[in-house]
């Protein structure tokens, strides 16, 4: 039972992520999805563990519009890149991200430490009411943790 009920709610979270990226990236600058490969060719750039791939969902571009976005632009703006991972929901939240409740893994908080300033989450409401982001550092988010606690996930 708890299997059927985790997968159920493992693909409903895959869906409320897809149509976060979406909203970003036909809604706002400088949000772009990102390929397998592109993921892996920034980390090797950054001389980091290919271990890091699935700790970001998008890149950032701050100021760059989506039209100007190719494949060039990767190089053309390494400099710049933000790399982001994403939280989205449907909750409403006024205030986002007050309020939100997500799981983070190890491996991204590690990544958001080893990144810094070339990291961040982002927080996506997707209700109708609230509609909105926020992004936000490692150590801003650290600054306005309320509560966390550590779940082992286990597979026999």
């Amino acid at each position: 039972m708890s299997n059927s009920h985790s997968f159920v709610i493992t693909l409903s979270n895959n869906i409320t992520e897809k149509e976060g990226i979406k909203h970003l990236i036909e809604n706002h600058k400088g949000f772009f999805g990102i390929d397998k490969m592109s993921k892996k060719d920034i980390l090797s750039n950054l001389n980091l563990d290919k271990k890091y791939a699935r700790a970001f969902d998008l890149i950032y571009i701050p100021n760059l519009d989506k039209v100007e976005y190719d494949s060039t632009s990767l190089k053309t703006h390494f400099d710049d890149i933000i790399l982001v991972e994403l939280k989205t929901t449907k909750k409403f939240l006024p205030n986002n991200p007050k309020g939100f409740f997500f799981g983070a893994t190890e491996n991204e908080l590690n990544f958001a430490r080893e990144l810094g300033d070339k990291f961040r989450f982002c927080f996506v409401s997707l209700h109708k009411e609230s509609l909105s982001f926020a992004l936000i550092s490692l150590s801003e988010l650290e600054a306005i943790i309320r509560n966390k606690r550590v779940q082992f996930q286990i597979n026999l």
